[in-house]
């Protein structure tokens, strides 16, 4: 029960528990794989930084881009935006082949993981606002400028 946190669906957590599947082989893969992460890390920050600029261009306010604070950098796993009408967004991108992805669908205050915690639906609504606002571009350090473009112009068709 405690492998994936309970999870009994996709992205619905039961309880508090563990996600470690490491054994040897993926272990030695990593080791390899390890020598090549700041290259990726650069790829990924690169392509960000493009996103950044091209979506900037965009009615301002409209879609809102991750940031670092101060001092920090990210790393960009994702790359994941703000916006009204998310899902509108999603079906667009998917009609010009551009895959994206909401990779938290719901706040952990409303997981049954936290359930005894006492919070529920409007609790938290400024957490609740932004989860129902995001949706993540592909971002991986591949990512050809064309398609970057392609991304950007399919989100300046919704705006």
């Amino acid at each position: 029960l405690m492998r994936n946190h309970g999870s009994p669906r996709r992205y619905e957590y039961a309880i508090l528990g563990t996600n470690s599947r490491l054994d040897s082989i993926q272990a030695a893969i990593l080791d390899v794989k390890l020598r090549h992460l700041d290259a990726w890390t650069e790829g990924r920050r690169r392509n960000a930084k493009r996103y950044d600029e091209l979506i900037s261009a965009l009615t301002p306010g409209r879609v809102l881009t991750p940031f670092a604070p101060d001092g920090r950098f990210h790393i960009f796993n994702q790359y994941t935006l703000r916006v009204e009408g998310r899902h509108q967004l999603r079906a667009h991108l998917a009609s010009r082949g551009i895959p994206s992805e909401i990779y938290y669908p719901y706040p952990l205050h409303l997981q049954p993981a936290f359930a005894g915690y006492g919070y529920g639906p409007g609790s938290l609504p400024a957490t609740e606002k932004i989860c129902s606002e995001v949706v993540s571009l592909p971002i991986y350090p591949e990512l050809p400028d064309d398609h970057l473009q392609a991304v950007v112009a399919a989100i300046a068709e919704f705006c």
